[in-house]
């Protein structure tokens, strides 16, 4: 009988630790879906003011910011801007899409970063274009945005 007592015991002490494994691992996942919904709740006027103060901390040039609401589905704003040369293309995309995720949670989907002479950067809402000068000027892109005007 004595046996089966401190088998009891020790029965109870495990339940304890379990129970409170258990609430630690409910307190932790409730805690992690708290900041988790924190990061997601980023509108598209957040993560647009975001990146445009991203872009300006690390020195882009020529910042052109495009409304695209009520235009197109691919997002609701598009930014396109240069950089000096292609290690600054790449290091700028890099930090945007780092402070991003750091901030907001969010995972872009970025196209180019190898070559650094164009690099898209895809947030859902705010789409990037970080390009180099000479293949900014090549492409125009921002003129296939603006609004065409009638005389």
């Amino acid at each position: 009988m004595s046996q089966r007592r401190g088998f009891g015991r020790r029965d109870e002490k495990e339940d304890n630790v379990l129970s409170i494994s258990a609430e630690a691992v409910r307190a932790a996942d409730g805690a992690a879906g708290m900041i988790a919904t924190a990061k997601t709740q980023a509108t598209s006027e957040t993560l647009l003011a975001a990146v445009l103060s991203s872009l300006s901390d690390d020195k882009a040039e020529d910042v052109v910011q495009i409304d695209l609401r009520g235009k197109t589905e691919i997002g609701d704003y598009m930014i396109i801007c240069s950089g000096r040369s292609s290690r600054q293309v790449a290091a700028m995309s890099e930090k945007l899409v780092e402070r991003l995720k750091g901030e907001f949670g969010v995972v872009a989907r970025t196209e180019g970063k190898g070559t650094g002479d164009w690099v898209l950067i895809d947030t859902g809402d705010v789409i990037v274009h970080i390009f180099r000068p000479e293949v900014r000027e090549f492409y125009q892109l921002e003129k296939m945005w603006q609004p065409t005007t009638t005389n």
